[in-house]
């Protein structure tokens, strides 16, 4: 059953690399991008569940559980901002799921500062990279607490804010699913013989975090995203 749900998980990922590719660099609004769009969200939630699946299953991997839900809440958030309808209930659940994330997050993360015993047992050492991930994860939810906290008590977001909630979240849902396969997934399964420097492993992920900020700069600072509304919204 591992092997069945690990497959499964390498398959959605793998295809939300390419489904997240195209999207990005299809026209916004169009038929390719929101179908391109359709196929990420699909493939990105594949992934996420199984990572919840393993994470449970295997020993050491609590904190893929929570990281494996906070892809769910980012990408289940990104496409109702696409939608053109105020999901208020929707909305609520959002806030108390990232909220639930970021307490434990955050209480690991000043385990970490201070040199506590760890809140979660992790095989994999939280030390060099791996300590930088639980800050920046800490700080991303953190972030997204505070944006779904202020969207609730806005009653709802329109405009250029829509957009940029759509954009970064599902972006940084890319950025993910990049550094899963290639800084974490790919040196395992490539055979010893065969090294690859890691700065190289992290262009890909590092390339979609370029494509978040350019998206960013694009819809904050320019009336880009009022063509995008008054077209395909």
């Amino acid at each position: 059953m591992i092997a069945t749900v690990f497959a499964l998980h390498i398959a959605g990922g793998t295809l939300a690399l390419f489904a997240g590719l195209a999207a990005v660099c299809a026209r916004k609004g169009s038929r390719l991008h929101r179908r391109a769009g359709l196929v990420f969200v699909l493939a990105m939630l594949t992934m996420a569940v199984t990572a919840d699946i393993l994470g449970v299953a295997i020993p050491g991997q609590q904190v893929n559980v929570l990281i494996g839900t906070f892809t769910i809440y980012l990408i289940g958030t990104a496409w109702l901002a696409a939608q053109h309808k105020t999901h208020p209930v929707a909305q609520a659940a959002a806030l108390a799921v990232v909220l639930l994330l970021a307490i434990p997050f955050t209480i690991l993360a000043v385990q970490l500062a201070i040199g506590a015993t760890p809140l979660f047992h992790s095989s994999i050492p939280f030390e060099g990279p791996v300590l930088i991930a639980m800050y920046v994860f800490t700080a991303l939810l953190l972030f997204a607490t505070f944006a779904d906290a202020r969207l609730l008590l806005a009653g709802g977001i329109s405009g250029r804010s829509r957009i940029e909630r759509h954009l970064w979240r599902m972006c940084l849902g890319l950025t993910f699913a990049a550094g899963s396969a290639f800084t974490n997934g790919l040196p395992r399964v490539l055979p010893e013989s065969v090294h690859i420097p890691l700065p190289l492993l992290f262009i890909p992920q590092f390339a979609a975090f370029l494509a978040l900020v350019f998206w960013m700069v694009r819809v904050h600072f320019t009336f880009w995203y009022a063509r995008i509304l008054g077209g395909a919204g």
